[in-house]
């Protein structure tokens, strides 16, 4: 889930830019520090979006930089075990589908898809599950569970987030309209009986 923060921290700005408009200058500074970082507690940073308070200046001898108190506004995306997400497929391959969260890509393993036999059809870049003739291609919109959660802060992407769509109400847009289909012929039948 996505949540906006309002966080303080102390930022370095060194001295070659302190001519700058210091707000700005302040902003790029966290912006390269702090997005696509993870942060097992708060989460992946997706932005800083604002600087709310800056407060004085601190100079440390030997240093020509300043350090200043800032309170700012930023986005996070926080994973957790067993959370449903929505995501898109950006990549199929023999053993699965890479799903991409936003920020960063899921792995969503064949034996996680469906009880059928999939093939992957390299070509067209979909998975293909043999009985039901269900299919999950590159652009697909995805809904699923997150069941393994591995994320790594001083690599990100080194991070695994392992994905099922082998419970009811999961799987691709089209599955789900099928489902849904399906159990209201099943409801209007049972009506009439």
């Amino acid at each position: 889930m996505y949540y906006k923060l309002k966080l303080a921290d102390k930022v370095r700005v060194p001295a070659h830019r302190l001519g700058e408009d210091l707000r700005v200058v302040l902003l790029d500074v966290l912006q390269e520090q702090l997005e696509g970082s993870i942060d097992k507690e708060i989460g992946i940073f997706i932005v800083v979006t604002d600087i709310d308070e800056v407060g004085e200046g601190e100079i440390i001898p030997g240093d020509g930089a300043v350090y200043f108190d800032v309170t700012f506004e930023a986005l996070a995306l926080r994973l957790a075990l067993q959370e449903i997400v929505e995501g898109i497929v950006v990549e199929t391959t023999g053993f699965g589908a890479f799903v991409s969260l936003g920020p960063i890509d899921a792995m969503l393993h064949v034996s996680q898809i469906s009880d059928d036999y999939i093939n992957h059809d390299e070509k067209n870049s979909r998975l293909i599950c043999q009985q039901s003739n269900r299919t999950i291609g590159v652009g697909d919109t995805v809904r699923a569970r997150i069941v393994s959660l591995s994320l790594n802060e001083r690599e990100p992407r080194e991070s695994k987030i392992g994905l099922t769509m082998r419970q009811a109400g999961l799987g691709t847009a089209s599955w789900m309209e099928d489902e849904y289909n399906k159990e209201l012929a099943e409801r209007s039948g049972n009506a009439r009986a």
